[in-house]
Order: structure tokens, then sequence, then C-alpha cells
């Protein structure tokens, strides 16, 4: 159900993502008003969150039956401190090492006369279960104390100035919370200010919070990104990549996946997001991760007598490959504005093509290398390819398991057969049209952020 406006896009952007899902091939398919549609609806769920949370278990550490009876006794303590009712918490049918819960939105929840403002981020993760830190505080009344009961406003444009004590430009409502500092504190220009800054008491929309729970047994991962690790399907004793692996959530997944036997290579080009790699290796207990700050692109190296354990790599060094590419992001929900312009939008396809290079040189023959997005453009997906296709006759297709997606969009000139081995998550296709009586699991696998993921295998 929309409640927000539309996302906020620049004119430039807008009109260049309607050229891509009523491109010529799509017309044919399904006609004008249905692809016209299709985009409208794109545009409005891309600023509500998704009708559920996901939750990716520690599998290798525990059950997942025991993880679920000791998240819902965790949870069943937060809501002893609120109102809420009783949280559900359901596997997932197809997927292992998935937990659902539904959330609850958007709920009936009056605007009070005094109000803070946040940013377009902050506001994102408070409609995702968040409370407000304090960095993510833009505006405050002028006397607000600890202990004030007020609206939170997420900033649309982000033109709201660090320190107002009201603004008067875009905003949206996102919920209730009472402050937990100071105004003085939040804007003191001392020493940055840490910690909630607003914990929220009627969001918009309920979900828990997952700080501090379970920190080793559960992560917050969007589905389809589970969904890749799965994908790449990797097996104790492999040797693996993934080549852009930060925060490392998927470089993790993996390592999971294999049992911790074996050696997944992370690599990433910036410094304190290797740190993060690290730190949630060591959360996760999993000893079989490598990781190292390199520029992916450059990750071959000319000498294939090498025997370095960090990058470069001689070709044909890994069993598995996963390129979870840099993207535009359009995917990512909620995002309720997005300032990139076109140029902006366009520059990752020739990135992701080097990337790609260096991909297929480091995968062995008979690997599997997988290629993940967060973004709905043909250009960074479809196009990518059959780009791919064409580049490197040693690749072909290959079915996913599990597919619980769409298939691939229309406009790249691949074959149906082609476009049903990839899988493109599309909330688009089921926004307002989807039956709230249907199970979770069925409105959670088409109610998520915008994603695309092919696989290939290396002849």
């Amino acid at each position: 159900m929309s409640i927000f406006p539309k996302i906020a896009l620049k004119p430039e952007v807008t009109e260049y993502l309607k050229s891509v899902f009523l491109n010529n091939e799509v017309l044919a398919a399904v006609g004008h008003q249905e692809a016209e549609s299709r985009f409208q609806n794109l545009l409005a769920c891309l600023s509500h969150p998704p009708s559920h949370t996901c939750v990716r278990a520690s599998t290798h550490l525990s059950s997942l039956e025991d993880i679920q009876h000791k998240l819902g006794e965790e949870l069943r303590k937060q809501m002893c401190s609120s109102s809420t009712v009783s949280q559900q918490i359901l596997p997932h049918p197809q997927i292992p090492d998935v937990l659902l819960l539904p959330v609850d939105g958007p709920r009936p929840v009056k605007q009070l006369s005094s109000g803070v403002v946040v940013g377009a981020q902050c506001g994102s993760a408070v409609l995702r279960g968040a409370h407000v830190f304090a960095p993510g505080i833009v505006a405050s009344p002028k006397y607000m104390k600890a202990g004030d009961v007020v609206s939170v406003f997420s900033d649309l444009e982000g033109k709201c100035t660090r320190g107002a004590t009201s603004f008067q430009g875009k905003k949206v409502f996102v919920g209730n919370g009472v402050a937990e500092i100071d105004r003085s504190n939040i804007f003191c220009t001392d020493k940055p200010v840490k910690g909630v800054g607003v914990r929220m008491l009627e969001p918009l929309y309920q979900s828990p919070s997952f700080d501090g729970v379970l920190p080793s047994l559960v992560f917050l991962q969007n589905l389809p990104s589970v969904v890749v690790g799965h994908v790449l399907g990797p097996r104790p004793g492999e040797r693996i990549l993934d080549m852009c692996a930060a925060p490392g959530g998927k470089t993790c997944h993996i390592a999971a996946l294999m049992r911790d036997q074996g050696e997944v290579v992370a690599l990433d080009r910036i410094k304190n997001k290797i740190d993060q790699i690290h730190q949630n290796a060591q959360m996760f207990d999993l000893h079989s991760i490598k990781a190292f700050c390199f520029n992916s692109t450059q990750a071959v190296s000319g000498d294939p007598a090498q025997k370095s354990e960090g990058p470069p790599f001689p070709p044909e060094s890994f069993d598995r490959v996963l390129l979870d590419a840099p993207c535009s992001g359009l995917g990512q929900r909620p995002s309720m504005a997005n300032t990139c312009s076109r140029k902006e939008i366009c520059s990752y396809q020739p990135l992701q093509r080097k990337l790609f290079h260096a991909a297929v040189k480091l995968l062995k023959k008979g690997g599997v290398l997988v290629y993940s997005t967060c973004t709905v453009t043909l250009a960074e997906n479809e196009e990518q390819v059959a780009w791919a296709l064409d580049t490197f006759p040693c690749l072909t297709l290959q079915p996913q398991e599990p597919h619980i997606g769409a298939e691939g969009m229309l406009g790249a000139g691949l074959s149906p057969e082609q476009l049903r081995l990839l899988q493109r998550f599309s909330p688009e296709l089921s926004w307002e049209r989807t039956d709230m009586t249907a199970p979770l699991p069925c409105r959670a696998n088409m109610d998520t952020i915008g994603f695309f993921i092919a696989k290939f295998l290396k002849n």
C-alpha cells in the first residue's frame, strides 16, 4: 500500500529508467499500459520497505530450530517493554538458513506537534526497524530534552541544515519516539555524539530492532543477498573468491555454507571495510576467510608461477567466483530519494566489465561464476550477460537453485531460454497486486529489494 510519495529522482534519471522499462521488447510482449503500470509501481515500491524482515541464521553454529527459538525469546523480551503484539518468526520453505518476520505497517500513527528531522539514510533505517542514532539527526526542537516524545521526519532532498530548530522542506513522517539525548548534546561541536538519539515507540512500520540481538547467530540480510550464496553453491574444501566483498555478509555466508572448510578470499579496495570483514568473520567464528585490501580489477597476476597467499593471483586460481559488482543501487528499498545524475547511474558498466574480465581469468575451467547487482537497469544486468556471453565463449549460463525470483527482463536481445536462467527480483511486478492473505514466504519472495543474479559455468 502506497503512503509515501514515489521515489524522488532527477528528471533525466526518471526518463532513463522509463526508457528501460518501456523498451521495445517489453512493449511488444506486454503492451504499453502494462509496461507503464510496472514502471510506476517500481517508483512507488522503491520508497516503501519490503513486507518482511529477512534474517540469515548461522546454521554452521546451531540448528535453524534452535536459532528460531532463541530469537523468539529475545524478541519477547523486547515486546515486554512495549505494547507490541507477539512477533511471528517463520522459516523460509526453500532456503534452509533464512527466518522471515512480517513487518506491521503502515500503522495508524498520529503525528505530534514536536518533531526531529533525520537524514534520508537514517529515515530508511527507521522504516526497517532501527532506532534513530544521534549522528542521523539534522534538526530538533530548540529546547528538546531527553525524555521528550517527538515525531520523526525524514528529509527527502537532503536540504535541511544541520542544527536547525525547524524545517519546512520536503519531508515524510516515519513515526514517533522518545528523545534519549538533549538537543545541546546532539549538536555539540566538541566531540561526535554517538548512541541512540531517539528510541522509536510508534514507528509507521513496526519491525523488531536487532541491535545487539544474538549477534553471532543472526544477521540481517535482504532475501536476494542470501539467495546469491546458495546459487554460488560453495562446497567444503574449495577455494572461492569474493571480488567486492565489503561489508562481508556474503563472504561469511559462503564460508558458513562450506562449513568453514576450504578458503574464502575476500577483496575490497577500502581498508576500513576489510577491517569490518575481519570483525564479521570473528563474530561468526569463521576461520576460512582471508581478506585483503586490493583492487579486484588488478587481481590477476602476470606470473602464472606466483605462489603468494594474497593478491594478485595466478590465472585459474579459484573454484568459484562471486562478483557482487559495484552498481547504481537503484533496487535498494526503502529509498525515498536518489540524487545521482544519469551520468553517474550509467558510469558503472565499464567498471563491471573490467571486474568481469578479471573474474573469468581467475576462475578454473569447470568453475562457477556468479554475477549479481542490487539495481534494476538493463545496462548493469541483462546487457552485461549478453556482453559476457559474446565476449567469453567459454561461459555458459546455468540454472539457479533456488530460483524464487522472476526471470530476466526483456530488452537486451537474450533468448527466452537465456532469460529463464537469469533471476531478477522485481518488486514492481507484485506491488499493489499481492494477495495479503497469501503465506508470508510467498509474499517475501516477491516483495524484495530489486536485485539481479546470473550464474555462469566456465567450460
